[in-house]
């Protein structure tokens, strides 16, 4: 098993909206729901070999089997019938409710949408669609992606998904998203992993996507220093002025970085900039004997929201991963260990906290968009189903025991046409019936990853990863 979690600054100072949620009618719960968490938690959970073996797992009970892949099946199909029509690509948000106070529906997301093209290969793969409709779809985003605006290389956090437009994130955010990019380029190699030994269109499409990986100028947005930074814009130039230094979710924008065949990044780069000459060990985080590596960026002394430990590993193998800084396997799974901890003492005392219902990270909110983590200001009594269904690769029983529990005895309240809602408080009688991107896809990538290490094996068979990885002194079996 394996932690981690962490909340990021950044994200929260840019992607606080103007969001207004209303609350979702209670319905009564089955008694046949209570006789099946029972009889189903009675049994130990699916259980899976070395996890330096990439093999795939067995589960405990055809229910448990049945329920999983009914969640994976739903949630990736937020990336298929509910994408955005013209561009292929996830949607930024889908509002079951029909009511977006932006009016952006139509707006489409590179960070979101990489995690999108990683969904759906999973959804080739389970048979959810066949290998040719998951091709063409593809085709239809690569050739979005080629078109659309971009900023030496690097694609915008937001676009117009009817025009290609850069749709401006924040004032001075209108031009090139590194991190964001970074999601996507992560997603698109998978892609090319998967097609291209593949018929002469498949490696058509694997050839396109080379050339998007190799247009992104990476030396470019370091400013001319030993970092990286979030974004440039042809407007504002450097004003956004982020450096981007761990620890947080961005990890895998550096390892891409030393790892372009085009654009590479020299090794100190990442040492200097993401490491901070080793600073990033000093006061590391951490809650009771549960204890993390490196020091989580945001003031977060237990830990940050829990998709740090999701974004950058959805391609990016943790298991046995391994640099100066940290064992990422063991890091990430402490940081999931910590949330899942912390609910189930759940100091704040807020109602429906426990071992079958926990896991705090930025979603949506009751008040708009929310950086939850562990501690006594960031959590709040919202708890995103995304933290604990995207950490079973990390918690496999714990969250097991969550995903069973809202599947079988809040689905009235938590489920819609595209898995489960983006946030609730039980504390707060709030359920929000509607749904992000950058959310829902770590929940189908990080589900197959425990599942078959899928998305993990494609990424990390890439040789260009690997020879990066090795540029900045990393360990891995992946490496030889």
């Amino acid at each position: 098993m394996w932690y981690y979690a962490t909340i990021c600054p950044y994200c929260i100072a840019l992607k606080i909206q103007s969001m207004y949620q209303k609350s979702h009618g209670l319905v009564s719960l089955f008694l046949v729901s209570w006789f099946l968490v029972y009889f189903v938690s009675c049994k130990p959970v699916a259980q899976q070999k070395n996890l330096s073996e990439n093999t795939s797992i067995t589960f405990a009970s055809a229910a448990d089997e049945q329920i999983f892949t009914e969640v994976e099946r739903a949630t990736f199909q937020y990336f298929w019938d509910g994408a955005e029509p013209t561009s292929g690509l996830a949607r930024e948000r889908y509002h079951n409710d029909n009511v977006y106070p932006q009016n952006d529906k139509h707006v489409v997301t590179s960070g979101g949408g990489g995690f999108g093209v990683m969904a759906i290969l999973v959804g080739i793969e389970r048979n959810f669609i066949t290998r040719e409709e998951g091709r063409q779809r593809l085709e239809k985003i690569v050739g979005f992606l080629e078109k659309a605006d971009r900023f030496h290389g690097a694609w915008p956090h937001w676009w117009n998904g009817e025009t290609g437009k850069v749709q401006p994130f924040s004032r001075y955010d209108d031009g090139g998203d590194l991190v964001e990019s970074s999601f996507m380029i992560q997603g698109l190699l998978c892609v090319r992993q998967y097609f291209k030994e593949g018929s002469a269109t498949e490696k058509t499409l694997a050839e396109r996507i080379n050339k998007l990986w190799k247009e992104v100028d990476f030396n470019w947005y370091r400013n001319e220093k030993n970092v990286l930074y979030w974004h440039w814009s042809p407007n504002h130039a450097w004003r956004m002025n982020f450096a981007v230094r761990g620890y947080n979710e961005c990890q895998i924008m550096y390892i891409l970085a030393a790892s372009s065949p085009t654009h590479g990044v020299p090794a100190e780069v990442y040492h200097e900039g993401w490491a901070q000459n080793g600073a990033i060990n000093q006061n590391p985080s951490g809650y009771k004997d549960i204890k993390l590596q490196m020091h989580h960026q945001g003031d977060a002394s237990e830990s940050g929201p829990l998709f740090w430990a999701h974004y950058s590993y959805l391609g990016l193998d943790p298991r046995g991963l391994k640099d100066r800084y940290a064992d990422y396997g063991k890091e990430n799974t402490n940081h999931a260990l910590i949330h899942y901890n912390w609910c189930v003492e759940n100091p704040k005392q807020f109602k429906g906290y426990g071992p079958d219902s926990w896991g705090l990270t930025s979603s949506y909110s009751i008040k708009g968009y929310a950086g939850h983590a562990p501690g006594m200001k960031r959590d709040i009594g919202v708890i995103s189903p995304t933290a604990a269904l995207s950490s079973f690769p990390y918690t496999p029983k714990e969250s097991m025991a969550a995903m069973k529990n809202w599947y079988l005895n809040k689905k009235d309240k938590m489920w819609g046409p595209f898995g489960f809602y983006d946030a609730f408080s039980e504390t707060e009688n709030w359920y929000l019936p509607r749904y992000l991107a950058i959310d829902q896809g770590p929940i189908v990538v990080m589900m197959e990853n425990y599942r078959s290490g899928l998305l993990w094996k494609l990424f990390m068979s890439c040789p260009e990863i690997q020879t990066g990885l090795k540029k900045l002194g990393f360990e891995s079996p992946y490496l030889k």
